[in-house]
C-alpha cells in the first residue's frame, strides 16, 4: 500500500460514510500467517468449496464455442434465462412471475441489491435493516446517502416486533424494510405468517420490502417460503435470489431480482447505464442449472447438513457449544463460555494466531453481532475435526491464562 493511500481515498464523500471494514483486519492477519507458512483452516468466508455440477460446466463450454455468444449481452439478462427463473419460482413456490417485467438477471444478487438501493434511495431516506445481517443490507443504502435504522434480528419474531415498535415511534414510515431469511449470519428461518405480517405493514404504510432469499435451497428442515407466496406482495416487494450457493456457482456471479414491476423497471433503468449483463455463455449455463437435473441441489444440501452436524458435535466436545442453524451455510455462535469479556474481533484474531482457525467476528454484521462468531460450513469434515482439536487446546490454554 502506498504511504498516503488511506488518507487519499478517505476524503471522498461516499467512502467517508463507510466504517472501517471489520473483516479487512481479519483477512490481513490471515494473509500474513499464511505467508509465514501457517496452515489456516478457514471458516471465515462463505465461498462454496464444491465444484459446479458438470452439466452446467458442459453447457458453458458448448455455448462459448458458438459464434456471436461472446459479444455484449443485455443488462436485463437474456429472455431464456428470465424464463428459466420464472419456471423455478413456479416449480418451487407455485408463484407466477412474468419474464418480461417482473424478473431481471443480475451479476450476482449482491449487484442487484446494491443497484436497486441506488435506484430508489434519496439522501436522508430511512431504511429499516436487520441487525445482525449481511453488511450490504445496510451499507448498500448508506453508500447512496440513506439512513439506516438497525433493528435487532437474531430471530424473525424479534425482527418483526422491532419493526412494529419502530413504526409506532416514527414520525413517518421508512422508505424500505430489508428482510433476510434464511438469515446470513444467524441461520434462522421465517415462516409464511411472518411474510404476511410484514407485507400487511408495508401496504398500510406504503413501504417497499426488499427480501434477500440467497439461501432458498440450503435448509435442513422445512423449505423456506418466498415473500411472493403472500397475496399482493408483488405490489410492494422485490426479492433477490442467487445461484451462488444453490449450484456452487459463486464465482460465476449469477442472480436475479424479481417482483414489483415498478421496482424492476427502476433497477433496469439504472443497470442500462452501468452494465451489459453477465457474459452470455454464463447465462445460458445458468438456464441449464435452473432447468436441468436438481439432484445436485439436494446433494449440496446434504453436504452442508453433514458438515453442520460434525461441526456442532466436534466443537461441542472441544468446549465450544454451537447452536445448529436451521438453514444456510453458516453457524452463528456466542463466544465460548468464560470468554464473554473478549470482543468478537479479539477472539477471532487470537483463534487464528493460536489455533490456526479463521472465523468471522460477529461485530462485522452489526452492533448486535458483538459477542458472536460466524462459522462457515466451507471446510470438509476432516478439516472440521482438525479445527475442533486445535480449538480444544486453544480454549484450555486461554482459560488457564485467565485463571492465573
Amino acid at each position: 500500500m502506498l504511504e498516503n493511500e488511506d488518507s487519499d481515498y478517505e476524503e471522498f464523500y461516499r467512502i467517508k460514510r463507510l466504517p472501517p471494514y471489520v473483516f479487512a483486519e481479519v483477512n490481513k492477519l490471515k494473509a500474513k500467517l499464511r505467508h509465514e507458512g501457517m496452515d489456516i483452516i478457514d471458516f471465515g468466508f462463505g465461498n462454496p468449496d464444491s465444484p459446479t455440477p458438470q452439466h452446467i460446466i458442459d453447457k458453458l463450454i458448448e455455448t462459448v464455442q458458438k459464434p456471436r455468444t461472446t459479444g455484449y449481452s443485455v443488462s436485463r439478462g437474456i429472455l431464456g434465462l428470465r424464463q428459466s427463473a420464472s419456471r423455478y419460482y413456479k416449480r418451487r413456490f407455485d408463484v407466477d412471475l412474468s419474464p418480461e417485467d417482473e424478473i431481471i438477471a443480475t451479476i450476482g444478487s449482491k449487484e442487484g441489491f446494491a443497484n436497486l438501493a441506488q435506484a430508489i434511495t434519496a439522501p436522508g431516506d430511512v431504511i429499516y435493516a436487520p441487525d445482525p445481517s449481511y453488511p450490504l443490507h445496510a451499507y448498500g443504502f448508506i453508500i447512496c446517502g440513506g439512513v439506516i435504522k438497525p433493528i435487532a434480528a437474531i430471530t424473525a419474531d424479534e425482527y418483526l416486533a422491532g419493526v412494529k415498535a419502530a413504526l409506532a415511534e416514527a414520525d413517518k414510515p421508512p422508505l424500505a424494510i430489508v428482510v433476510c431469511f434464511p438469515s446470513n449470519p444467524t441461520g434462522k428461518m421465517a415462516d409464511l405468517d411472518f411474510y404476511k405480517e410484514i407485507v400487511a405493514l408495508a401496504k398500510k404504510h406504503n413501504i417497499i420490502i426488499l427480501s434477500d432469499l440467497a439461501y432458498s435451497e440450503i435448509y435442513f428442515g422445512e423449505a423456506p417460503p418466498s415473500i411472493f407466496q403472500v397475496e399482493g406482495a408483488k405490489d410492494v416487494a422485490i426479492e433477490t435470489i442467487s445461484l451462488s450457493k444453490t449450484y456452487a456457482m459463486a464465482g460465476w456471479r449469477m442472480g436475479f431480482v424479481v417482483g414489483s414491476k415498478r421496482l424492476i423497471s427502476a433497477l433496469a433503468r439504472v443497470k442500462s447505464y452501468l452494465d451489459y449483463g453477465a457474459f452470455t455463455p454464463i447465462q445460458v449455463a445458468a438456464c441449464a442449472a435452473l432447468d436441468g437435473p436438481q439432484d445436485c441441489v439436494e446433494g449440496f444440501r446434504d453436504l452442508y447438513k453433514n458438515r453442520r452436524d460434525v461441526l456442532v458435535e466436534s466443537f461441542g466436545r472441544a468446549g465450544w457449544d454451537i447452536p445448529p442453524p436451521e438453514a444456510g451455510m453458516f453457524c452463528w455462535a456466542p463466544l465460548p463460555k468464560g470468554l464473554e469479556g473478549m470482543t468478537s474481533l479479539e477472539f477471532s484474531k487470537r483463534l487464528m494466531e493460536e489455533a490456526g482457525v479463521a472465523v468471522s467476528p460477529g461485530a462485522g454484521f452489526g452492533a448486535n453481532g458483538e459477542g458472536y462468531i460466524r462459522i462457515g460450513l466451507v471446510e470438509n469434515e476432516q478439516r472440521i475435526r482438525q479445527a475442533a482439536r486445535n480449538i480444544k487446546h486453544f480454549l484450555a490454554s486461554i482459560r488457564q491464562e485467565a485463571a492465573e
